[in-house]
This record gives structure tokens, C-alpha cells and sequence, in this order.
């Protein structure tokens, strides 16, 4: 087993998560472990930040396959002993013109950014050591997703007591209506990204709430963030900030000084708690 710390960036191989991984080479003390879906991209990204003279491990990990993150999991048990830093930021969106029937986006997106990332956490948080760090990677556009909500959604979506079966009822009745034709007469807002991100930032205060629960005392501290807008793949080129730039917010979460009681539990942009 290896001793020593180590940091796992999910969705690594390209844009923001190339990016987060090469801070935290930069800052973190200890592993960094690339992951990717394509072990060839992840071997290909893995060399880019060697020519900058930086030293990120590669691990394979597609967040929709059980089977794989089962055996990240297994991984890094068995030569870490646990998990420092987990970053959950793979995720996808369809372009704003795809002309790929709206139930069909819903389905997809939803499979990716909060079904399998929920996957990921339940597998992998209880191997985060004392004093570890969690982030999920969710966007404002889920604040704005919200406010578009029923009044009765948004009061579940704050509740303070939801519990992560009633939030996976809820993502699943957002498929479902989607399929019916109705997600707009339920309530719900006429973007697939949106609801998958309430659903990461919605899932980061149950779980953070959960840690408070079971594992009090051991220092550890999960939230969700937004990176801003960023110019990647997923975003475009006319966005606002670059892929360094974007990674700041969720590697500033995922370094909080180990005295650090907070932010926990909380969506934080641009290094700063948003009201939910």
C-alpha cells in the first residue's frame, strides 16, 4: 500500500477537469489521479501535463458502469488505504440547438450528472479519510433552474430534511414527465442540465448532511460549486473563463486547511456561499 495522501479527479482528461487536476498537482501533497472513460485519453492528457513537468497518475472510470467505479474503489482501498480529495466533475450537456427529442436529453443527461455521479459517491465516500474533502461540480444554472421551479418543487428542492430516495423520486418523475409531455404543467423547467444539477447541488446537502450524522468529528467537509463559465467542449469558446481559471473555485474547496469547520454542506461560486 501506498502511504500518503491521495486526490481524485473524476472526468479529468479534458477541460475543467484537466484543468483541476493540474492545480492540484500544483498544490496538493500527494497523488493525483487523472481519471478517464477512454484509458487512451487519459494516458494522452496524463502526457500534456508531464510536458509541463507535472507527475498526475491515470485510472480508468466511466461514472455510468458500476463495474468500473466499483474497481476505482477497490483501487484505491487497496493502495491507499482511502480517499483525500474526491472531485465529482464529470458530467455532459447537450448543445442549446441539438435537435435530439427533449425526453431523450432529459434521460441521458440525467444518467450521466446525477444518477451515475450519486453512483460514485455512494461508492466511493465511505473510503474519504478523516479531514478529507468532497466536491461536486454543479453550476449556477441550477440556481437558475430552481427559480424556475414550481413553488412546491423549489420548497422540496430547499428542504432541509429531503432525503436522497425522495430526491432520486423526484429526478425520475422529471424523466418520466418529460416522456408524458407534461414536465411543464408539473412544475419543472424546461432545461435537462438544470434539473441534473439540482440534483448534484441537491445531493451535496444530503450527503453533507449525512457526514454530520454518521462521521461528526472526523473533519471532513463536501460541498457543491460552481466553476463559472468556462470555454471548454461543453460550453463553447465565447465563455468568460478559461479552463484554469475555472478550476480555482472547486480546488480552493478541495484544499480548505485541514482546521477548516466550512464551508460544508454548501453551493459555493467564485469562492463564495450562494444562497440556495
Amino acid at each position: 500500500m501506498a502511504s500518503g495522501r491521495v486526490a481524485v479527479v473524476t472526468g479529468g482528461n479534458k477541460g475543467i477537469g484537466l484543468a483541476i487536476v493540474r492545480a492540484l498537482c500544483k498544490q496538493f501533497t500527494g497523488d493525483v489521479y487523472l481519471t478517464a472513460r477512454d484509458p487512451k485519453l487519459g494516458e494522452a492528457a496524463v502526457k500534456e501535463l508531464q510536458g509541463e513537468g507535472l507527475k498526475p497518475l491515470c485510472h480508468q472510470l466511466d461514472i455510468t458502469d458500476l463495474q468500473s467505479i466499483r474497481n476505482l474503489r477497490d483501487f484505491l482501498q487497496r493502495e491507499y488505504g482511502g480517499i483525500d480529495v474526491l472531485i465529482n466533475n464529470a458530467g455532459i450537456a447537450f448543445k442549446v440547438d441539438d435537435t435530439t427529442p427533449f425526453p431523450t436529453q432529459a434521460e441521458v443527461t440525467l444518467k450521466t450528472n446525477f444518477f451515475a455521479t450519486r453512483d460514485v459517491c455512494n461508492e466511493l465516500l465511505p473510503l474519504i479519510k478523516p479531514h478529507g474533502r468532497v466536491v461536486n461540480v454543479s453550476s449556477m444554472v441550477s440556481v437558475r433552474a430552481l427559480s424556475g421551479c414550481s413553488p412546491d418543487l423549489q420548497k422540496k428542492f430547499r428542504s432541509e430534511t429531503i432525503t436522497e430516495e425522495e430526491l432520486t423520486t423526484l429526478m425520475e418523475k422529471f424523466i418520466k414527465d418529460t416522456k408524458d409531455g407534461v414536465h411543464s404543467q408539473e412544475g419543472w423547467p424546461n432545461t435537462a442540465y438544470g434539473v441534473s444539477k439540482i440534483g448534484v447541488t441537491v445531493l451535496s446537502r444530503i450527503q453533507a448532511r449525512k457526514l454530520n450524522e454518521n462521521r461528526k468529528g472526523e473533519g471532513i467537509l463536501l460541498n457543491a460549486c460552481c466553476p463559472g463559465w468556462v470555454r471548454t467542449d461543453m460550453a463553447g469558446p465565447k465563455a468568460t473563463k478559461s479552463p484554469d481559471e475555472g478550476a480555482e473555485t472547486p480546488v480552493y474547496l478541495a484544499l480548505l486547511p485541514v482546521n477548516a469547520d466550512g464551508p460544508h454542506g454548501q453551493f459555493v461560486s467564485d469562492k463564495t456561499v450562494k444562497t440556495w
